[in-house]
């Protein structure tokens, strides 16, 4: 009774050149966050002229996040032993055992260093166009959840993030799994989990928007992002599978402690969010 997951990597080709699922499942979470986050500074009447550089910052805030926070979070004992697995944090290439270097694309982002590296993306973005940070800020939060949406999708696609052995009934036998006896037993589909939690906050997030319009700017939608996402993701945590063997003797995983203090800096967002309305209030 249980999944057979067994998909191409490869979404389709054209010629020689494909394109794999994880990346395209980047593509549409980035373009449909591209689309909101344009909707909603038009409805908040902020120039065009302020939207247009936003979506290169959160690109490259985002992507150079992901890949050091998984470099230096997870594998730091790889990719600072040498010069040439240092050089493979910048380049999506990997040096071959006789020498030679082979395009492999980023092998390994992570969620925790992609959203610190948005953070620091969107102040830099703040800096330069003077626009209201918390605005800034919560505007891209209302749209945030439907990319990790699709991001997590990506990781399905790719059989990768693979939850612990289980036998509940929808558990997934994941064929491609690295290494191979991981693919031999039906286990938590870590990553659907993920995938439909961050689908409902974006709705979530979404209908506290169309209710009250006039908390953006106010860091709440912020806060509230920060906080829907990584608590599920601690307690999710908790059906997956380690990423790398020093997780094996911890009580929590790196997941689960990278995600504490986005968890604690949610909620005081959304405490300072509500003091300033109070303050308008009186």
């Amino acid at each position: 009774m249980y999944i057979v997951w067994n998909p191409s990597e490869v979404a389709f080709s054209i010629g020689s050149f494909s394109i794999r699922w994880y990346s395209l499942c980047w593509l549409i979470g980035l373009i449909l966050a591209y689309f909101l986050v344009k909707k909603l500074y038009k409805d908040q009447k902020i120039k065009d002229e302020y939207f247009d550089p936003l979506f290169i910052y959160c690109f490259l805030g985002i992507l150079i996040g992901a890949r050091l926070g998984h470099c230096l979070f997870y594998e730091p004992e790889y990719f600072l032993s040498s010069g040439d697995h240092f050089l493979e944090i910048f380049i999506p290439c990997h040096k071959m055992s006789d020498g030679s270097w082979k395009f492999t694309g980023y092998e390994g982002l992570a969620s925790h260093g992609g959203t610190l590296g948005l953070m620091i993306a969107l102040y830099i973005y703040y800096r330069r166009t003077h626009l209201n940070l918390w605005q800034v800020l919560d505007n891209i939060a209302i749209a945030t959840p439907i990319t990790a949406c699709f991001i997590r999708l990506g990781n399905l696609m790719n059989s990768e993030i693979i939850g612990k052995v289980t036998d509940v009934p929808w558990a997934f036998i994941f064929v491609n799994a690295h290494p191979v006896e991981e693919s031999l037993n039906p286990r938590h589909p870590g990553q659907l989990y993920e995938a439909i939690a961050y689908f409902i906050f974006f709705f979530i997030g979404w209908y506290f928007y169309r209710k009250y319009p006039r908390k953006v700017g106010t860091g709440f939608f912020f806060g509230l992002c920060l906080t829907l996402i990584f608590v599920a993701r601690f307690f999710i945590e908790f059906t997956k599978e380690i990423q790398v063997d020093f997780e094996s003797g911890m009580p929590l995983d790196m997941g689960q402690l990278l995600s504490i203090p986005f968890v604690i800096i949610g909620i005081i967002c959304m405490i300072r969010a509500k003091k300033k309305e109070e303050t308008v209030e009186s």
